[in-house]
């Protein structure tokens, strides 16, 4: 049987991984797994860059635009559904890629997540009442409360980890990070890990010029169709909660615009630290390619010796 592989293309919003995944996938003669959380919804294609149809041609994606902002999804059921898929692709395929901002998701299909008892519906709905009624900082002083330690290692800027572990603990009367071992499960294929970085200004540059063609492409066309929805987690994403403030009345365009700039790149700051932690990561710039394949090629750095020498 054949070495499987999974070859990983992380890295911050707008660093180019898209371009990249589409060329390593056709040099594999391979598809394209999607690992980011919101690119999934259907509903979100211009505020989350989903790829375009020409690039959609170009290689055949998975897990882009198939659930509905209305459906609740998490990384266990990414996890559980992507499992499934390598299981059949494999079969006939040595290699598929993956690509996605989302570390979350990466790690899920990579290492796994662990076992969670399921929510009930009410509960996960008076959470949520809770939250819009007392607000964020009102759930990051509940869940210091009930759970000190995820409190100092959760992004206290990320009201749906806050709540995902306040639904545990009332579900069960136990901590989250009573539920996290951190055990890695073992998978039937390996992977490869491709980072990529620019210098700051070049990120950032990369950044405002996304959000102004976005906003190019009809973006605020599509947050107010979104609008009735609004208060949907899916929808608690930077691109559509600045507009819909502006649409509120609470910011003028130029300035939510301006908003989504520098949110954006404090995500993208974010992604960079989760994804800076995993030592698997081996780190390029985008235009790097050349040194990505070889890296593909002999990821252990040894090329093998020709045929005939020992």
């Amino acid at each position: 049987m054949s070495l499987k592989i999974l070859v990983i293309i992380a890295g911050p919003t707008a660093v180019g991984k898209t371009d990249l995944a589409i060329d390593v996938a056709r040099q594999l003669k391979t598809e394209i797994i999607n690992a980011d959380s919101r690119q999934i919804y259907r509903e979100m294609a211009i505020g989350t860059a989903v790829p375009t149809e020409d690039q959609q041609k170009q290689v055949k994606h998975h897990f882009i635009s198939h659930k509905s902002i209305q459906d609740y999804y998490n990384a266990s059921m990414f996890e559980t559904e992507v499992l499934d898929f390598l299981e059949d692709f494999f079969s006939n395929h040595d290699q598929v890629v993956m690509t996605g901002g989302s570390g979350m998701y990466i790690d899920a299909v990579c290492r796994g997540i662990d076992h969670l008892p399921t929510v009930d519906p009410d509960i996960r709905n008076r959470i949520l009442m809770e939250y819009q009624d007392i607000g964020l900082e009102g759930i990051r002083l509940k869940l210091k409360h009930v759970d000190p330690e995820y409190y100092r290692k959760v992004d206290l800027k990320n009201p749906v980890r806050i709540m995902k572990a306040l639904e545990i603990a009332e579900m069960t009367g136990r901590p989250y990070t009573a539920f996290l071992t951190g055990i890695p499960k073992k998978r039937a294929f390996s992977t490869l890990k491709i980072g990529l970085d620019l210098p700051r200004h070049e990120l950032h540059e990369r950044i405002n010029r996304r959000v102004d063609m976005m906003m190019n492409q009809g973006l605020l066309d599509e947050v107010r169709s979104l609008y009735p929805n609004k208060q949907l987690n899916a929808l608690n994403t930077v691109g559509y909660k600045e507009l819909f403030g502006y649409l509120d009345g609470k910011h003028a365009l130029d300035e939510a615009v301006d908003m989504i700039k520098g949110h954006t790149r404090q995500y993208a700051r974010r992604q960079l630290t989760w994804f800076r932690r995993d030592k698997e990561m081996k780190w390029f710039r985008p235009d790097e390619k050349e040194q990505i394949f070889e890296y593909l090629l002999h990821p252990d750095g040894v090329p093998p010796p020709r045929r005939g020498v020992l």
